[in-house]
């Protein structure tokens, strides 16, 4: 209840940060000039956050995303902002496995390390309907697509970890929905069937999935004595273009609790963000109570 309170409240916890804290405040002091970050669908809302704040801290980001010339329209506002800011764009279509496999391609031909890697772009509440590859969209884009994603990318981070001694970042935008799943979790049989879909159950489906793919790869890198760490997050109600198909129901709903004071979008990117600063024996507790699920 205290953590439910502190989330809607805003109120800092041990760290503190909480739910109101910003990107721009939680990474204040952080040099991030030697650091490369790739974030999935940082063209819009809370990747735009991300890659905007990243970037001011001198990382070099990599924008994955599907539509260019949104993806360079950000791009150029990040640089007007913060001229001196190293921002790239690449094609990613995270509802095909051919373009998903293209773009780490066209990553690895940069010859760039890896440090960071936010799978951040999501879709949610849609209509049935299958990817390209005949998938259930929610599922193919929110867990599928950054599975391969980072199973694509995995040695190039490892890499970067062993040549630079610096500890490599994985965070996957998970939510809280990930509690309102099918009522007996996935459903691993089912995942294409259109009868019996909810598309509210459905993207908490794709939610769960990216909390356990996060808990699995962990245990799995932890046991190989690998330098990353990989967390799921929860980033809090933010209206973002991730709303478009639920916009009446879900701005009525915003609006009731941002009356209760809940985070404004600019605080959006604070929780991925966070997962990224230093390690605590660096820059202290920074984690945010419900941030990590």
């Amino acid at each position: 209840m205290d953590g439910v309170f502190r989330l809607v409240s805003g109120c800092p916890g041990p760290s503190g940060f909480g739910s109101a804290s910003t990107a721009q405040e939680v990474t204040e002091g952080i040099d991030g000039t030697n650091l490369t970050a790739l974030v999935t669908g940082g063209a819009s809302g809370i990747g735009l956050e991300t890659s905007r704040v990243l970037a001011l801290r001198g990382v070099h980001v990599i924008i994955g995303a599907r539509n260019m010339k949104a993806a360079n329209e950000a791009k150029n506002k990040i640089v007007r902002e913060t001229p001196r800011a190293r921002i790239d764009v690449l094609e990613l279509d995270l509802c095909s496995t051919n373009s998903i496999r293209s773009f780490a391609d066209n990553f690895i031909a940069l010859h760039l390390p890896l440090n960071i890697l936010i799978n951040n772009a999501g879709i949610m509440f849609c209509p049935f309907q299958l990817s390209q590859d005949g998938i259930e969209v929610q599922f193919a884009t929110n867990h599928i697509g950054h599975f391969l994603l980072t199973n694509l990318l995995l040695d190039t981070m490892k890499n970067t970890v062993k040549a630079s001694g610096i500890q490599g970042r994985v965070v996957n935008l998970s939510s809280i929905a990930h509690n309102y799943c099918y009522k007996k979790g996935i459903r691993f049989h089912k995942i294409n069937d259109k009868q019996g879909y909810s598309e509210k159950r459905a993207y908490g489906q794709s939610k769960l999935a990216n909390i356990l793919h996060a808990n699995e790869l962990s245990r799995r890198l932890q046991e190989e004595g690998v330098n990353i760490t990989v967390n799921s997050v929860h980033p809090g109600l933010i209206m973002t273009p991730l709303f478009r198909h639920s916009a009446a129901l879900m701005s009525i709903t915003f609006e009731i609790l941002q009356f209760l004071s809940l985070e404004e979008r600019s605080s959006g990117g604070s929780y991925d963000v966070l997962r990224r600063a230093p390690p605590a024996t660096q820059w202290g507790d920074r984690k945010i109570l419900c941030g990590l699920q």
